[in-house]
């Protein structure tokens, strides 16, 4: 600008003023410069959105697996303490069924005689295709179970 300022100074001394201060208030570039330049921005802007939206998809995926390693872990987690917890249950059943047996053998067997009784005929429309003869009816002929 002092060189401008310089310059301006010493023409307008032949018209006797002085320059004080040269300003730019605007300096626009020629049009096809200008469409480049925007071109060049908008090309520059479009690069960092994509990028930005790389890293930010890239995140996503590490989130994304983190959160399914951790879901994993915690259902197989659950799943073993419930097959534990399952485990204990029929222990504890089959330690009542066999110190119930051993109090009274018959009302045993006829306890498992109902309860099967009872899962076969649930659905209420239940056709059996078995021999009349057969261990399953004693109960049914002979409500002592005898043979």
């Amino acid at each position: 600008m002092k060189k401008i300022t310089e310059q301006v100074n010493n023409e307008a001394a032949a018209l006797g003023m002085s320059i004080v201060d040269v300003k730019i208030r605007r300096a626009d570039l020629p049009e096809a410069n200008s469409q480049a330049v925007y071109m060049r921005m908008q090309t520059a802007r479009t690069k960092e959105a994509n990028d930005i939206r790389a890293r930010g998809q890239e995140q996503a995926k590490i989130i994304t697996s983190v959160a399914d390693r951790e879901a994993k872990i915690i259902i197989a987690e659950a799943n073993k303490i419930s097959e534990i917890t399952r485990g204990e249950g029929d222990a504890e059943r089959n330690s009542i069924y066999a110190e119930s047996y051993g109090k009274d053998p018959e009302f045993f067997k006829f306890y498992r005689s109902m309860v099967a009784y009872e899962e076969s005929l649930k659905s209420g429309d239940t056709r059996l295709v078995i021999s009349p003869d057969t261990d399953f009816f004693n109960y049914f002929k002979d409500p002592l179970g005898s043979d």
